[in-house]
């Protein structure tokens, strides 16, 4: 699976209230798998655990100014 399946699966749950829906309805990542897999899409439990990883460690970062506006900076 790539990253773009993923996204795909989320631009289809944002505008499908059918697909939310089912998504809304798992109680573990096996679920979600599941379902996805049967409304069509490429993705495994090791791509949501990446995703959320990665959703964590972004959540986390602290934005860090530019060098430029470092120097801007009194």
């Amino acid at each position: 699976m790539s990253w773009s399946e993923l996204e795909r699966l989320v631009e289809a749950a944002e505008m499908d209230p059918t697909i939310r829906h089912c998504l809304r309805q798992c109680s573990s990542k096996h679920d979600l798998v599941l379902v996805a897999r049967h409304l069509g899409f490429r993705i495994t439990r090791v791509d949501l655990q990446r995703a959320w990883t990665d959703h964590q460690r972004r959540r986390h970062e602290i934005p860090r100014p530019t060098d430029r506006a470092a120097q801007e900076l009194p």
